[in-house]
């Protein structure tokens, strides 16, 4: 009799392994179903956790699904977080996708030439972010960042950013501002020995100027040649985008002979040397072009209305080339 009740007991495990077997390893939703957001919050538990799974809409049994999380071992390995099911997941897919924290993914892009405005914009409109730095000022938002510096402007890098959902904002700033100091001190340590420059924030403001002065990516590192050239000689710089940057919000998309000769820190035209901080975001060509620019005389460059530019040495044929391209 005994021996009868083992061996229905043994038997019956083994049909619920089988039946477990079976089920975890079914596609919990299907290819024709949307995604479905769902979250773990701090301090849950494993049968808490698949609760909140099953609260969330996904249409997965919360007792096996926690069963199944303790026959592998997992039950306590859990990671809190924003979550994505995607279709074909199964339950033991999604326990794994659990125990190594596989978040919701989002991502937020950064464009090279944008100013710190453009990118908070951005930053702000973007829903899966967590926005701690809402109402925040510029100088607020840099010193949660960091004190090394006393405006943000051009302190962030131009790329892709790939966050969890819901992740704060901050991650964006900080994430983006390692990686400009990264790029930039990498540069700066493979710089051309006789570039004008004090410090590798000077040549953040110079890369700054080149991103916004180059339409074609092949002139970047001659624009910077007529720009360091000038710096050498005790030149005006003499850039546009640096004038249109002081003018803010009065500049209304074209720049007028009045607005040259208007002082503000920021214009080139009536004052020496590079403006007080960067201009925009520069990539990393224009870091590089502005570290190591050409082997050139050049002093002048003009557009020739195509997107290139004519570079000349000399007054006298930069003139020509006005009167050929702009007159």
């Amino acid at each position: 009799m005994v021996k009868k009740f083992l061996i229905s007991i043994v038997a019956v495990a083994l049909f619920f392994a089988a039946v477990m077997a079976f089920w975890s390893h079914q596609p919990i939703i299907d290819s024709a179903h949307a995604p479905i957001d769902f979250s773990i919050k701090a301090g849950s538990g494993v049968r808490s956790s698949t609760e909140q799974i099953a609260a969330a809409g996904i249409p997965v049994n919360p007792g096996l699904l926690e069963i199944l999380a303790r026959l592998t071992g997992k039950g306590g390995k859990l990671k809190v977080g924003n979550y994505e099911l995607k279709p074909g997941t199964t339950p033991l897919a999604l326990i794994n996708q659990l125990t190594r924290g596989e978040f919701a993914q989002e991502s937020l892009s950064i464009i090279e030439g944008w100013t710190f405005r453009q990118m908070r914009q951005a930053v702000a409109a973007h829903p899966a972010l967590k926005h701690d730095t809402a109402g925040l000022s510029d100088k607020e938002v840099l010193e949660k960042i960091t004190s090394d510096f006393k405006a943000p402007e051009g302190l962030f890098f131009p790329d892709t950013y790939l966050f969890a959902k819901g992740a704060s904002d901050l991650q964006i700033y900080k994430q983006a501002h390692a990686l400009m100091l990264k790029r930039l001190n990498d540069e700066w340590a493979r710089r051309d020995p006789s570039v004008p420059y004090k410090s590798p924030y000077e040549a953040l403001i110079m890369a700054s100027i080149v991103e916004k002065e180059t339409g074609v990516s092949s002139e970047r590192d001659m624009v910077a040649a007529v720009f360091v050239n000038r710096l050498k000689h005790g030149m005006l710089l003499q850039t546009d985008p640096t004038v249109i940057y002081g003018m803010g919000d009065k500049f209304k998309g074209n720049i007028r002979k009045r607005d040259l000769t208007t002082d503000t820190p920021y214009n080139t035209y009536t004052r020496p040397g590079l403006p007080p901080t960067p201009i925009a975001l520069p990539g990393s060509a224009s870091l590089m072009a502005a570290l190591n620019p050409a082997k050139s005389d050049v002093l002048y460059f003009v557009s020739r209305g195509n997107g290139t530019s004519e570079f000349n040495n000399n007054l006298n044929d930069h003139n020509r080339a006005v009167n050929k391209y702009q007159r």
